[in-house]
């Protein structure tokens, strides 16, 4: 038996229109609080803009969800490439989500800091598992070309990367900016649900070889979980 489920798609609107009301009849089903981690990437845009649409003026559900971050970049909240920004501009603002459920990363702030800050939030929020592993909901996370995940590239270090702490400093990632801040795979093993949103045909080999069980950062997500959910408009 597969431990992931594909669901493809004939462009990234498409994609992300499908995965936005994928969650939304899942906040609609959801009693209680709903712990999500966003994604960053070029689909987070497209998956954003899909939410707010097709939430419309009501943004009852979402008022359910408590937001974290899978990645962010070290830049400051307004600054272009930050993740946070993304998702203000084209969802929280739109929606007017209530700032106390904005759980962000704090990419402005010195590494050792930003950690703590994140990883006190996630705790006091989160309940945990067996392993004191803090237990999301949902984590929604994007591809790179070169397979990685949040910020877990190939080249991190196996201390960091499966580091006990939810959220670590990443110091030289491949794709600039190189600080960045990211969860654990400890962290992605433990959620409820995890969907991909893999979208470009450039990632189409890394897709192809974490489907077929090669360890790259997406295969090892693959690889820890029992299920899956991955959403792509990649030809296979």
């Amino acid at each position: 038996m597969k431990n992931f489920e594909l669901k493809s798609f004939s462009g990234a609107d498409e994609l992300a229109r499908a995965a936005a009301q994928d969650w939304l009849d899942l906040l609609d089903r959801t009693d209680g609080a709903h712990l999500v981690a966003v994604p960053g990437g070029r689909i987070a845009k497209n998956f954003f803009r899909a939410v707010a649409e097709l939430a419309g003026p009501s943004s009852g559900p979402l008022q359910k969800a408590d937001f974290f971050w899978a990645d962010e970049r070290c830049v400051p909240p307004d600054h272009p490439q930050s993740n946070y920004l993304t998702a203000k501009d084209n969802l929280f603002d739109k929606m007017r989500i209530a700032p106390e459920r904005i759980h962000r990363l704090k990419g402005e702030l010195p590494a050792g800091e930003a950690v703590a800050e994140a990883v006190a939030a996630i705790r006091r929020l989160a309940p945990k598992n067996a392993g004191g592993v803090p237990v999301l909901d949902l984590i929604f996370l994007g591809l790179g070309e070169d397979g990685h995940v949040a910020s877990l590239a190939s080249n991190v270090p196996e201390s960091v990367a499966q580091s006990a702490s939810p959220f670590v400093h990443i110091e030289n990632s491949p794709k600039p900016p190189p600080n960045r801040l990211s969860m654990t795979y400890p962290v992605l093993a433990a959620a409820q649900a995890v969907w991909v949103l893999a979208s470009g045909a450039g990632k189409e080999e890394a897709l192809r070889q974490s489907l077929a069980g090669a360890t790259t950062p997406l295969g090892r997500v693959l690889q820890s979980r029992a299920q899956t959910r991955i959403y792509t408009d990649i030809a296979l």
